[in-house]
C-alpha cells in the first residue's frame, strides 16, 4: 500500500485506515475500493472481516440494496436452492482460507473468531458489503451472492474516482 493509497483510503473512510494487510481490489478509477485487513486490529479487537469495502459510492448504492429487501430473497434462495447454498458454503471456506493466510503472514493467533467468516456466511445473508467486498478481492466466481451483488449494482465507477487524495470528504 503507498502513502497515495493510504490517503484515498482515509478520505474514503472519513478516518485513519486500521490494520490494513494489503489493497484487496482497485476500483476501475485506479482507487482501492477493498482492503484485506488483519485479523486483529492493532488495539487489539479481534476483526474478521477480512475484506472491507471502503468506496462510499459502492457502500452508499449497497445500503440502498439492503433496503430494498434483497438479502431477504437471498436468504430464501440459500434455504431453496442447493447448488446456490452450496456455492455459499465454498465462498465460507475460501474467506476462512484467506484470513488464515493473512494470520499466518502476520504471525496473529485469533481463536475468537475462528470458524467465522463475515456477511452471515455460509447459512445467513447478513450483510451485502461484506460480500460484495468478498467478490471483488476474490474474483469472480468464488463468491455467488457477492457476484450477484456487484451485477446488480452496475459501472458505480462510472462517474470517476469517488475521492482523490487529499480529499477531505467522500463523493456520495
Amino acid at each position: 500500500m503507498t502513502s497515495t493509497d493510504e490517503a484515498v483510503i482515509a478520505a474514503q473512510l472519513g478516518r485513519a485506515p486500521r490494520g490494513v494487510h494489503a489493497i484487496g481490489h482497485r476500483c476501475p478509477c485506479g482507487n482501492p475500493d477493498v482492503v484485506a485487513t488483519e485479523p486483529r486490529l492493532p488495539n487489539g479487537t479481534p476483526f474478521p472481516t477480512t475484506y472491507y469495502l471502503t468506496c462510499p459510492r459502492v457502500n452508499s448504492r449497497i445500503g440502498t440494496l439492503e433496503a430494498s429487501g434483497l438479502m431477504r430473497e437471498m436468504q430464501d434462495r440459500l434455504g431453496s436452492d442447493p447448488e446456490l447454498a452450496a456455492g455459499y458454503r465454498a465462498a465460507h471456506e475460501a474467506y476462512l482460507a484467506d484470513r488464515a493466510a493473512i494470520g499466518e503472514a502476520g504471525d496473529f493467533d485469533v481463536p475468537e473468531i475462528e470458524g467465522i467468516s463475515a456477511g452471515g456466511m455460509p447459512d445467513r445473508v447478513k450483510c451485502l458489503h461484506v460480500l460484495a467486498g468478498h467478490a471483488l478481492a476474490a474474483g469472480p466466481g468464488v463468491n455467488p451472492l457477492g457476484d450477484e451483488v456487484l451485477e446488480i449494482l452496475g459501472d458505480w465507477w462510472a462517474k470517476g474516482p469517488c475521492v482523490s487524495p487529499g480529499d477531505d470528504d467522500a463523493d456520495e
